[in-house]
């Protein structure tokens, strides 16, 4: 490694590489392409930015002069290419680079003057360089390495072609590294075609997918979401928390409530500018804001500092949006919390989802108020104000304070002050807990009637009688097997004594078939086979036509049989032969010949001429009516009444079988 890298790394606080960092930047793998999956918050930056030192360095410590882009790392959205020349820029400052960027929804002109100017590393999205590459304004003759930073996604967001148009304006004898979470069979072929004998590197993280994020399915009653989101930033008091919904208005209206119980709380979402959303993540990072409402332009690649928890107002269309939406906490060995609004609509749907994404998550209900306050209560007496050592003006404050208002009115109003300064707890609706997933039916007795398929018996109609004869409910039936002669139910063993003795001695759900109990499950002998479906009198199929009619010989009778054979050379029978020939300038038998000529200024044959002066072809209004009047029609008087607009409700019809006129049709007065 560089020392002036290794430099940067120590002054950042690094003592070891991720798993992910140490092997892309092994000597084993230097020089060679890669194809690279590793989970989110793995340390991916920093990792290519140690993997491309060597060709953009060389055998130096620091770059030189600044002109052709030496190194290009391009990315799918605009904030993770900004974070990426942020990252990149620390990691190489010692050794003096110049980083140029071209991203979508910043200034083009600005962005052309610095690449004349010159850089060592540009770092782009796909359209705003392809935009470039199109206007001459960038030069990649230069490139010695190229990254593809969260390529699955830039594929996904239909960069395909722009990707291929950059990769071929680069050299072919450049490096190329390629970062995906995963690699899908678009990805593989778009390594095949850009890379040579790529190296494919899988890295797991350890302790499994997401260890370091704890996940947790939150139970809100209906309408109560928002209430609950509330009530986790107070529970929690992350230093910065996420936000995420679907929708741009969803984000809108969870940012305008939020703001309103005094959250310091920025949007961020696909409609803002690049100004406003760069605004928005330098809110979070220098701590002026606290909480940030996102959609998922926010999932992939934004690194937040102490980003503790990750909130998802609405659940995430795919299991892949959760695992990037997630992926924004429990980066770089911190700890973090992912949680999951789920109403009682939605607790199927967040199942499939967790499991889709094989993610285990503790099911819980969401803080209620007095947890909150519990929680604060911890806090207060926690906070470090209670080591630190009073100054003589606070001292005598303080003395000042006991000696009018006494301990306890003093230690009161801190309480009040301490709570005033957050936003209070909602009170939230209690909310039934969630359904047991299923275990299978446990223990259970088997009974048999006297019923089967002979007399049309089926589970639809024995399930409602045993359950009425026996006061049990459907829950405590299993299965009903249906045979030739007799039928099978199971019936929980917990209830089956009881269910008996509601039966009485005659044990019959129904007159003449009694419940008998089983010392075991029926066989399949018991059972037999289920019978084939027979049609008609002779057993044949409804939509047959009959047996086919025989013919003699091999031939098919509807058969031409086969064409004639002809010499080689000779025409076919069916050929009309080739056209006649003519003589050059010829007209052709089927032409109707030129046109007539015309004198100049005569008219053409179909013409009908020009029209009479003063006909503009225009017909106009036709005449008013005899007797009426000019001008516009006067407004209709109002005639007092419910009516304002002068119309009279036409009369009543005459009673009868629809007096007032037929229901809905707008008839007769209307209903008071």
């Amino acid at each position: 490694m560089k020392q002036t890298l290794r430099t940067a790394l120590e002054a950042r606080g690094y003592t070891t590489l991720t798993p992910v960092q140490e092997v892309v930047s092994g000597e084993a793998l230097a020089g060679k392409d890669l194809l690279v999956s590793a989970q989110t918050g793995s340390g991916k930056t920093v990792g290519f930015g140690l993997a491309i030192a060597p060709e953009v360095l060389g055998e130096g410590e620091t770059f030189g002069i600044a002109a052709a882009p030496l190194a290009l790392v391009i990315a799918p959205t605009r904030e993770l290419a900004l974070q990426v020349k942020r990252e990149l820029g620390w990691l190489y400052a010692g050794a003096g680079v110049t980083i140029a960027s071209t991203v979508g929804g910043m200034d083009a002109r600005a962005e052309r003057r610095a690449l004349i100017d010159g850089a060592h590393i540009l770092v782009a999205t796909p359209g705003r360089l392809c935009d470039h590459l199109r206007r001459g304004s960038v030069d990649l003759s230069e490139l010695r390495a190229v990254v593809l930073d969260e390529a699955d996604e830039m594929l996904d967001l239909g960069f395909r072609e722009d990707l291929e148009t950059i990769l071929a304006a680069a050299p072919e004898g450049r490096r190329t590294l390629l970062f995906s979470a995963t690699v899908s069979p678009e990805i593989e072929h778009l390594a095949r075609t850009f890379q040579r004998d790529a190296q494919r590197i899988v890295v797991e993280t350890p302790g499994g997918k997401h260890a370091d994020i704890a996940y947790h399915a939150v139970l809100v009653a209906d309408r109560d979401e928002e209430n609950a989101i509330t009530n986790l930033l107070r529970f929690h008091e992350a230093p910065n928390a996420i936000v995420f919904a679907n929708t741009r208005a969803a984000v809108s209206r969870l940012v305008s409530r939020l703001s309103n119980r005094g959250f310091p709380v920025v949007a961020l979402s696909g409609e803002l500018s690049q100004q406003e959303r760069s605004h928005a993540l330098q809110a979070m990072r220098d701590g002026r804001a606290r909480v940030c409402v996102a959609t998922d332009v926010a999932a992939r690649g934004i690194d937040l500092p102490n980003l503790d928890l990750v909130i998802h107002a609405e659940l995430p269309l795919s299991e892949e949006a959760l695992l990037h939406r997630s992926g924004r906490t429990g980066r770089a060995g911190r700890k973090g919390i992912s949680a999951l609004i789920v109403p009682p609509r939605a607790i199927r749907r967040a199942e499939r989802t967790l499991k889709a994404a094989k993610l285990e998550a503790l099911w819980e209900p969401a803080p209620s108020a007095e947890a909150v306050t519990a929680r604060d209560d911890v806090r207060l007496l926690d906070d470090a104000v209670w080591g630190e050592a009073a100054t003589e003006a606070e001292a005598a404050t303080v003395a000042q304070l006991l000696a009018q208002k006494g301990p306890e009115a003093a230690a009161l109003a801190m309480v009040r002050l301490w709570r005033g300064q957050r936003s209070a707890p909602e009170d939230l609706e209690p909310v039934a807990p969630r359904p047991a997933p299923s275990a299978g039916f446990g223990a259970s007795v088997w009974f048999s009637l006297p019923i089967g398929r002979e007399r049309n018996a089926s589970p639809k109609w024995i399930m409602p009688k045993v359950c009425d004869a026996g006061g049990i409910t459907r829950r405590e039936i299993g299965a009903i097997r249906i045979g030739a002669e007799e039928s099978f139910v199971e019936v929980a063993a917990e209830v089956a004594d009881q269910m008996q003795a509601n039966l009485g001695p005659s044990a019959e759900i129904a007159e003449g078939l009694p419940l008998t109990r089983m010392a075991g499950p029926p066989s399949a002998e018991d059972v037999g086979p289920a019978p084939r479906k027979t049609f008609g009198a002779k057993g044949g199929k409804p939509w047959a036509k009959g047996p086919r009619r025989e013919f003699d010989g091999p031939a098919k009778p509807w058969a031409k049989g086969p064409r004639p054979e002809r010499a080689e050379g000779e025409s076919k029978p069916w050929a009309k032969g080739p056209r006649p020939e003519r003589a050059e300038g010829e007209a052709r038998s089927w032409s109707k010949g030129p046109r007539p000529e015309r004198a100049e200024g005569e008219g053409r044959s179909w013409s009908k001429g020009p029209r009479p002066e003063g006909d503009t072809g225009y017909k106009g209004k036709p005449a008013p009516k005899a007797g009426a009047k000019p001008g516009p029609k006067p407004a209709a008087k109002y005639r007092g009444g419910d009516n304002p607009g002068g119309w009279q409700p036409q009369p009543a019809r005459k009673a009868g079988k629809f007096a007032g006129g037929k229901p809905g049709k707008g008839f007769g007065p209307r209903a008071k």
